[in-house]
């Protein structure tokens, strides 16, 4: 194989043959923090729960991935309903304005009185009556971009995707589902922490390739020689039919791309880290946040729209799923440290969600 040593993650767009991300991006500081400030930065991320905030008139701080970004947040509601997400730092002196949950009519900052509305503009300021060009819009609240999807709020300080071209799959794939629906379950959401890369996780998930060898209860379930993918800009879709006669499915409408199909699951996944699995009785959103080089946390947040169909049967074949997957990504970790492995090859069937994120990322790193 000839390398490229000016672009030493170069993926190739020819699956057939293409060579995986070499293991050195797995153990790159300099790739690592590019990614944290080019992609993550200006990625659109799930920041809570509609019904969190149930009352006009209320915020609740927010930290955008904490352990990677740490950016302060609020999460509020005006008085008019609308949701926003506003920067949570005061821009007189930098403290935290929002510090914990509840109902307020504007924010303050509790070290030295600086007020501001529920839209972020700045409102009053004590002791500062010879201050010359005092007020100016720097002097507001930052507004970020803010959006939902049912219950679902997502935010970004800098989309380098716009909002609606970020959604649109989901719109028309499971568009007709019933999102406004949604309850957030935060009794069956859970997180997980794996020792290993973050870009290692997601490998793992964007393919069903792995199901018969690793998730046997799972492999049960899903009809392996009917598992599908579709790409689409910034993500993909994988499509899980059901084996067993008595599996829950979709009740897919007539003029659906899966009409008349045994449909158990749509696994959304969108670049970066974000994977919607929505399945009969809601969705579960898996946000993957990197803690550090060999460090990720997962969170697990659970919706329910048909809570007869999420029993603990489901509860239970979602944990175990995790966890045999979180083994075979953390003894990738330990491989990709081999002085003797160097990169691998892709199933032009199996493998082509994995090889379109290699390509975004070196893409990324390549800008």
């Amino acid at each position: 194989m000839h390398t490229d040593h000016s672009r030493p993650y170069r993926v190739e767009a020819d699956i057939r043959q293409a060579h995986t991300l070499p293991a050195n991006f797995y153990r790159d500081p300099a790739a690592f923090g590019r990614l944290r400030e080019e992609v993550f930065a200006r990625a659109w991320h799930w920041v809570g729960s509609a019904g969190a905030l149930p009352t006009p008139g209320s915020a609740r701080p927010v930290t955008l991935l904490e352990g990677l970004l740490d950016e302060p947040l609020a999460l509020v509601r005006d008085q008019q309903g609308q949701l926003r997400t506003l920067s949570n730092v005061c821009t007189h002196r930098g403290h935290l304005v929002v510090q914990q949950a509840g109902p307020c009519q504007q924010l303050r900052c509790r070290y030295h009185g600086r007020r501001f509305g529920l839209d972020g503009r700045f409102l009053s300021m004590p002791e500062f009556a010879g201050a010359t060009g005092f007020p100016r819009p720097g002097d507001s609240l930052p507004v970020v971009a803010t959006a939902n999807w049912g219950d679902l709020v997502f935010a970004s300080l800098d989309p380098q995707q716009p909002w609606i071209e970020w959604v649109q799959p989901l719109h028309a794939r499971v568009g007709f589902l019933p999102w406004d629906q949604l309850q957030h379950q935060p009794a069956y959401s859970r997180e997980y922490e794996v020792a290993a890369h973050w870009a290692l996780y997601v490998d793992n998930y964007l393919e069903g390739f792995h199901i018969p060898y690793v998730h046997p209860a799972l492999n049960r379930v899903i009809d392996y020689g009917d598992y599908r993918y579709e790409l689409f800009p910034g993500g993909n879709l994988q499509v899980g039919t059901a084996k067993g006669a008595d599996e829950p499915v979709f009740d897919l409408p007539d003029d659906h791309p899966e009409a008349g199909q045994r449909v158990a699951a749509f696994y959304f996944w969108l670049f970066p880290h974000l994977m919607l699995n929505v399945y009969p009785w809601g969705v579960s959103l898996n946000q993957v946040e990197p803690l550090g080089m060999t460090r990720t946390r997962v969170r697990f947040e659970t919706f329910v729209w048909r809570p007869d169909l999420y029993d603990a049967t489901q509860r239970e074949l979602l944990h175990q799923t995790e966890l045999e997957d979180e083994a075979v990504v953390e003894a990738v970790q330990r491989g990709i440290g081999s002085r003797l492995y160097q990169r691998g090859r892709f199933s032009p069937r199996m493998e082509v969600a994995v090889h379109q994120f290699h390509r975004l990322l070196a893409a990324a790193l390549e800008s």
